[in-house]
């Protein structure tokens, strides 16, 4: 196995800068999540990657060895698509066994499929493709054509023919996101679990940030060909990088007020508090900021609120309860137990975490330090 390393990849179409000076390092055996909204280049720097797009600069190294000028079959990576790519005419044997075949060199597309290979090569590659379609519960379904498979079947045997020729580096572009909502968390279990089981240098490509909060052991976070942070799932959530992470990651998204930090207190149009912090200095003082925190950092109160407004919206999703509330034309969300009962159009009152909150700078966006509390 090996890492993957990005050193100034750029990426344009015509005159449309889609990704710019990408410095990525993807470690051996671990499992990187490139998330981002739709447009942002994530899938185009996968396929730079593979080898499936051509770089306009940068590097892409695969442990020592640079591979941006190899062709795709000469990078030893496999990758698997959203849209499944299976041969329609050939049985799940055959489109698992497919790459192994190629391997070895036989052709296909010809009648004697079976008889282009040595003995010893047809009983390598049967045992093969029984241990993957047995890894992955599916051994049952070989001789079926992907027409008679349903769309999870499809995914798993997608992953089967990636994952029997045994490649360096798993490349998956949005696999799950034609599957249903059950089916979907069932399969991201499913991968997780077999990637911790072939310790394969994994890169997978999403638009759901569950997936990658659950799925990553870090995450890189794009926005307009721009990686905006590399971390861990918790860090990231705990910790972003900027307001662009922090609405990205987290659900429902994080709250924002607009405020300035002036005598030991944060002022704005919707709030008025006292900061806890025992030195005013670490944040600037009389400069625009902008005040976040979670949903799941504000709870109700019935006196002494720092936030008050009418409950516009109760979501109920059973283990808890999402309440959107319009403060004077801002809305914000707040996650409470499923215990509470509100109705719309009440009148709320609402307390922060004060150990909980972020502040950004007004104009940058970027985090500004965590003060000592």
């Amino acid at each position: 196995m090996a890492g993957v390393r990005l050193s100034g990849v750029s990426k344009t179409f015509g005159q449309n800068l889609v990704l710019r000076d990408i410095d990525l390092t993807i470690a051996d055996r671990e499992f990187m999540v490139l998330v981002g909204p739709s447009g942002c280049g994530k899938s185009t720097l996968l396929r730079l990657i593979a080898g499936l797009e051509t770089l306009s600069a940068g590097e892409i190294y695969l442990g020592d060895r640079q591979i941006d000028r190899l062709p795709p079959k000469s990078r030893d990576m496999a990758m698997v698509f959203q849209s499944y790519a299976l041969y329609p005419h050939m049985s799940v044997y055959q489109n698992i066994a497919f790459g192994l075949r190629r391997q070895q060199g036989g052709n296909i597309w010809t009648k004697t499929f079976n008889q282009t290979f040595n003995r010893k090569s047809q009983v390598a590659i049967a045992n093969r493709v029984q241990d993957v379609a047995k890894s992955l519960q599916i051994q049952n379904l070989l001789q079926r054509k992907p027409s008679e498979l349903s769309g999870g079947q499809k995914q798993r045997v997608a992953l089967g023919r990636a994952i029997a020729r045994n490649p360096q580096v798993f490349l998956m572009d949005e696999p799950l996101s034609n599957l249903d909502a059950q089916l979907r968390s069932e399969t991201r279990s499913q991968l997780v679990q077999l990637q911790h089981q072939l310790q394969t240098t994994t890169i997978y490509v999403t638009h759901d940030q569950t997936e990658a909060m659950t799925m990553g052991s870090r995450i890189a976070v794009l926005r307009g060909g721009i990686v905006q942070q590399v971390d861990t799932p918790i860090n990231i959530y705990r910790a972003p990088a900027n307001v662009f992470v922090a609405g990205f990651i987290g659900s429902p998204t994080m709250n924002f007020l607009p405020v300035k930090a002036h005598n030991q207190t944060l002022v704005g149009e919707y709030l008025n508090i006292q900061i806890p912090w025992q030195t005013s200095h670490q944040i600037p003082s009389d400069r625009n900021l902008i005040l976040g925190f979670r949903p799941e950092h504000i709870k109700p109160v019935s006196e002494i609120a720092h936030l008050s407004g009418r409950v516009k919206l109760v979501e109920s999703l059973g283990s808890e309860t999402n309440v959107i509330v319009d403060i004077n034309g801002l809305v914000i969300n707040a996650k409470v137990s499923p215990d509470l009962i509100f109705t719309e159009g009440e009148l709320t009152h609402w307390q922060l975490d004060l150990e909980k909150f972020h502040i950004f700078d007004g104009e940058t966006e970027s985090r500004l330090p965590n003060p000592q509390i």
